[in-house]
């Protein structure tokens, strides 16, 4: 059997399109959030701890699908930049945001939206919202079978 070129390769290989496209959206993301200063994988993470007040870095990690060790990170750094804070319930580390990071809210979602907004612009809105529910549903099949 003969092996296929590299240009077959690139274009019909999900691993390299997924991170490709991850590139592109990593680009759009990095210029929306030029205005903040935090990247925005920490918008992320400020966005879901202050839609649940009290959550604990494993409630984290699963929502966000990182690594523990990422988490440390993120919310060391979210910490030293006061925009949240740990507070021991018991055994369990619990997460809230500052008065700070609360402020950013706002500021944050405003950044989601000219991601999405650039997005939509590129790809065009059916188009966007199909790629948005065929990632969406495989995201769920891949972490059903990676238990």
């Amino acid at each position: 059997m003969e092996s296929p070129d590299s240009d077959y390769l690139l274009s019909h290989c999900l691993y390299f399109t997924a991170a490709r496209f991850g590139r592109h959206m990593e680009k759009l993301a990095v210029e929306a959030f030029a205005s903040l200063d935090i990247p925005p994988s920490y918008g992320y993470m400020i966005i879901t701890i202050n839609d649940h007040p009290g959550i604990t870095q494993k409630e984290l990690c699963h929502k966000l699908t990182i690594a523990p060790s990422t988490s440390t990170r993120f919310i060391d750094k979210l910490v030293n930049q006061s925009l949240a804070k740990r507070k021991q319930e018991g055994k369990h580390i619990l997460l809230f945001l500052t008065d700070e990071g609360r402020a950013m809210c706002n500021e944050i979602y405003e950044c989601f939206n000219k991601i999405y907004m650039r997005h939509l612009e590129i790809l065009n809105s059916s188009h966007s919202q199909e790629l948005i529910r065929l990632l969406h549903e495989a995201n769920e099949i891949m972490e059903k079978n990676n238990r």
